[in-house]
């Protein structure tokens, strides 16, 4: 029997009886990578197959409501035996779920998982680029790079165009192991009106309000959002996410006099996001590095008008038809920035439009086409794994 017949008996195998699948990645919050993997892995579980989670270590309780989820140590490994203990209670965890294939997430979970995952025993990796190059080191590129080419990861996917091209640069082999999937979303449109929505975060009932949903974190430049604030002195920020930065912007909006009016509300589970939004306005996304921009997407879809940052991967995923489903602009330029809200304000038609076309988007990014996308990616993987 040739290598292709084994490789198709071996698929129809994994169909049958299910795989297990292991989700790898950093931290476990409440964040796009980890909403990805959410999203997937409860596919794959429809579609028969077993799915852990395992995180290498805890920044929020975010992740706890993924089932069978698996977390290697307390905090962030900051000293040489903090990261030798963590790697071999990663190991260990890998060896003892014994998955079929492993997926890894995010850059260190790609650049520490896949090699962990070997010593493991487990030799079926695919790993999935979902962060930005702007915040990724430069020796976990060069790792990135030699790991993809020397085959320590069996495929390795992209979830946008603009991803994909940032690895044109990349040798030969490295290339051939890359697959695109585009992120699909789960539609977050909540039960609850706009007074009902904002009575439940805590937020004033009779104002303008701006929002985002997204890790506090420099990269998204929430800061600039807050900027916004003394040009709009009857407007209101809301910000949903946990992070490091947010004692930056608490003492920014104090300086701005705006302290009153920006209000943080803290992590939300993703059932509770759909809920956020609809308490929103206008949804603002100051990001400087996305390599899909999944916050701005599902926002647009449930219906609430985006302002965000003019990068090419954004101006790739947030249409649908050859139509924008969002403003985007320099939101470095707070005049600009401030422009482009007041529009939307302004113009009804504008903000309609907005709304008609982000519903596209619920269709251009199946969720049902990712997780089928994913599915058979490992079943092509574990089969061939199995027929060589």
């Amino acid at each position: 029997m040739s290598v292709g017949n084994v490789a198709g008996e071996a698929r129809r195998e994994n169909a049958k009886r299910g795989l297990r699948v292991m989700m790898v990645q950093t931290q476990a919050e409440n964040a796009g990578a980890q909403e990805i993997s959410r999203l997937v892995g409860a596919g794959l579980e429809a579609r028969g197959h077993h799915v852990d989670h395992l995180f290498f270590y805890s920044r929020t309780g975010g992740a706890s409501d993924l089932g069978n989820v698996e977390v290697c140590v307390d905090g962030r490994p900051r000293d040489p035996i903090a990261l030798a203990r963590f790697v071999l209670a990663a190991r260990a965890k890998i060896a003892a779920a014994k998955p079929d294939v492993v997926l890894t997430f995010q850059h260190y979970g790609n650049v520490l998982g896949a090699p962990i995952a070997h010593l493991a025993g487990v030799h079926r990796v695919i790993a999935n680029q979902v962060s930005a190059s702007d915040v990724v080191a430069p020796m976990l590129r060069i790792a990135d790079r030699l790991f993809g080419r020397v085959g320590l990861y069996d495929r390795i996917t992209v979830n946008s165009d603009d991803t994909r091209r940032l690895y044109d640069g990349h040798p030969a082999r490295y290339r051939a192991r890359i697959v695109s999937i585009p992120h699909g979303f789960e539609l977050k449109r909540g039960r609850l009106d706009k007074a009902a929505a904002r009575a439940r975060f805590g937020l004033p009932a009779d104002v303008e309000l701006l929002g985002c949903a997204a890790r506090l974190h420099p990269t998204k430049r929430l800061d600039l959002a807050v900027r916004l604030l003394p040009r709009m002195p009857d407007r209101h920020l809301a910000l949903a996410g946990q992070g490091a930065d947010r004692e930056r912007l608490e003492r920014l909006a104090v300086e701005l006099g705006a302290a009153t009016r920006v209000h943080f509300v803290g992590e939300l589970q993703p059932t509770a996001i759909g809920e956020f939004l609809a308490a929103l306005d206008v949804f603002v996304f100051p990001t400087i590095a996305e390599t899909f921009g999944l916050a701005a997407v599902e926002a647009a879809a449930a219906g609430a008008p985006v302002v965000a940052t003019d990068l090419p991967v954004l101006r790739e995923v947030l249409e649908a038809e050859g139509r924008p489903a969002a403003i985007l602009v320099d939101t470095a330029d707070t005049a600009a920035f401030a422009a482009a809200v007041d529009r939307v304000f302004a113009d009804a038609d504008l903000a309609s439009r907005l709304r008609a076309v982000g519903a596209g988007l619920a269709r251009r990014f199946s969720l049902d086409a990712m997780v089928d996308a994913y599915a058979r990616l490992i079943d092509e993987v574990a089969g061939s794994r199995r027929a060589v």
